[in-house]
């Protein structure tokens, strides 16, 4: 694929503290790209610096191979920006909302109604076209507020957390209508907390923490870190003190936690000990109530690499 965006050695201090500590990354035409990351993981930084809002301190940003601080004006009229905070005017029309950002790009008359009328169909408003937002849903608003930022047909659409707080149904429909985008030919750049919308959409996957990039592939390839790996979550009643040195006694342990009565066990996959583990627990004088397997997932991958929930 073609780079579309290079980011070289990028950095970004607030007084004494990196935000992002020199990170590298390409940004590859028709792909949607998703961050991952816990809260403070500099997620937020690199969206908004990519969106031309915030300026950097070090390293380069090169779109289509022009330095994006020399050809400012040509970045900003190719990006499509959806803000995690909205930003639309409640008090008029679905339509006059969408033709006031279009309009900033240039596009009149004709082309400008045109466009107006493609951007509310895409999203499932056009025969709202004349209500205003403030009596719209919290999913429309989000809808609308999409349909804002793509009525120019830009190369790039940025998403911050375009989901947040909406409910399913428009939830779905925002997603399907990113994969459609990105089937029209669209580049998109995309953040969530919710892990399960990455799953679903993204093409490649960048995990971020502490200004860092730790991460970056397709998610199968990022699951293959811990393809190996087999987890058990064994609930017990009077789990004895010190029984975690036990364990690795056992072939193929390779970690164990225990919290809140849950023992969490990490072996090697293809390792036959379970009934090792059980036998372990009951000549340790524990019931064992419930015993639950979990294989390699997306969530597991990021809690492995950052130790840390997603919205930590």
């Amino acid at each position: 694929m073609k780079k579309l965006i290079e980011v070289r050695a990028l950095e970004k201090c607030y007084a004494h503290y990196k935000a992002l500590n020199g990170i590298s990354f390409d940004v590859r035409e028709g792909e949607i790209l998703c961050f991952l990351g816990p809260n403070g993981a500099g997620k937020s930084t690199t969206i908004h610096i990519l969106s031309t809002i915030l300026q950097y301190d070090g390293g380069e940003i090169l779109f289509e191979g022009k330095h994006v601080k020399k050809h400012a004006r040509y970045v900003k009229r190719n990006l499509g920006i959806v803000p995690q905070d909205l930003a639309i005017y409640e008090e008029v029309s679905a339509e006059q909302n969408v033709a006031f950002f279009a309009a900033l790009y240039g596009l009149k008359g004709t082309q400008l109604q045109q466009a107006v009328d493609e951007a509310l169909q895409f999203v499932g408003l056009l025969d709202k076209k004349n209500e205003k937002p403030k009596t719209f849903s919290g999913g429309m608003k989000r809808r609308l507020n999409i349909a804002c930022a793509i009525a120019h047909k830009p190369k790039v659409i940025i998403m911050d957390e375009p989901t947040v707080g909406i409910d399913p149904q428009s939830r779905n429909h925002i997603l399907q209508s990113i994969k459609q985008l990105q089937e029209q030919g669209s580049t998109i750049i995309y953040t969530t907390h919710y892990m399960e919308e990455v799953e679903e959409i993204s093409t490649r996957i960048i995990i971020m923490d502490h200004g860092e990039i730790i991460a970056e592939g397709t998610k199968e390839a990022l699951k293959k870190h811990i393809a190996d790996e087999e987890r058990y979550f064994i609930e017990c009643e009077h789990i004895t003190a010190g029984v975690e040195e036990n364990f690795f006694k056992i072939e193929g342990m390779k970690e164990v936690t225990i919290k809140d009565g849950i023992i969490e066990v990490v072996v090697l996959k293809g390792v036959e000990n379970l009934d090792k583990i059980i036998t372990l627990l009951v000549n340790e004088g524990m019931k064992v109530k419930n015993i639950m397997s979990e294989s390699a997932s997306l969530e597991t991958v990021f809690l492995q690499l950052t130790g840390r929930k997603l919205r930590d």
